[in-house]
């Protein structure tokens, strides 16, 4: 028998979801969010998804966001869950004639990066203003849905040229022996990706940013192994198209340990 995963607990700016309330996000799509892992009521990277909620903030709605207002609406709406781990996402919305923003926090159980390498496959699509996070991708998800319907787990974004950009729901990194390469493209950049770049710094092996793409000299099969990544954690990936890669667990090993020193902060 398969179990349901219980409701959501949803608050916007501190109080219980309502039919009313709800109404923001659903006719008022225009905004932005996070997304963050919390264990024992800490989050790695706290202060890059702060900065991220503010930068959006103030770009799309021409107002700063406090942090400590977000932290304490993470809090609450945690305690309201009755959970110390959690997957919290933070969402920001400015309705007509509102000030200051409306904050929707969400809490569900955590969440972890499926088990196993993942297949891509590439679609011609670069969302509009990547280095924003926001709710409501029509292309992201349509494409996902596509990628999954011919058997890959996840779609790989590209620009015109085949550029590789981003994944749908992550970032890609490719290794090529020495160092780890992003695509030097216009692409969210997400927090874990920043997480692992100043890891890799500290632990003396910097990454790089070079241009990936599908094929040609700079194509994916001249890597010999890549990895996607998001707040749910870090995976290899087996396969672009018809393009495999094989599994390094080297890497895969490093990666893990560079993420897994990165500092907890509490919300």
């Amino acid at each position: 028998m398969t179990t349901q995963p219980p409701a959501p607990h949803i608050e916007l700016d501190g109080r219980p979801a309502t039919e009313e309330t709800l109404r923001i996000p659903a006719l008022y799509g225009f905004g932005h969010f996070t997304a963050l892992q919390v264990r024992d009521g800490r989050v790695r990277g706290l202060g890059l998804h702060l900065a991220r909620l503010d930068a959006a903030s103030r770009e799309l709605f021409d107002l700063p966001l406090d942090g400590d207002r977000v932290r304490e609406l993470i809090r609450h709406a945690l305690d309201g869950a009755g959970r110390r781990d959690a997957s919290v996402r933070v969402n920001g919305y400015l309705p007509p004639g509102a000030t200051p923003t409306t904050l929707m926090v969400t809490v569900r159980e955590p969440a972890v990066m499926p088990a196993g390498a993942r297949s891509l496959m590439s679609v011609p699509y670069a969302r509009p203003a990547p280095h924003i996070k926001r709710p409501g991708e029509f292309g992201q998800t349509y494409y996902g849905v596509l990628a999954g319907r011919a058997g890959f787990d996840e779609a790989l974004l590209t620009a015109p040229g085949g550029v590789v950009t981003e994944g749908a729901i992550t970032n890609i990194g490719f290794w090529d022996g020495t160092s780890v390469v992003w695509p030097d493209a216009p692409a969210l950049t997400g927090i874990t990706m920043t997480l692992l770049e100043e890891g890799l710094e500290r632990a003396g092996r910097p990454s790089v940013r070079r241009p990936v793409t599908l094929d040609g000299p700079d194509g994916v099969g001249r890597f010999p192994a890549a990895f996607v990544c998001n707040s749910q954690g870090i995976a290899p990936v087996r396969r672009i198209d018809d393009t495999a890669f094989a599994v390094d667990e080297g890497l895969m090993k490093e990666l893990g340990t560079v993420y897994d020193s990165a500092p907890q902060d509490t919300v």
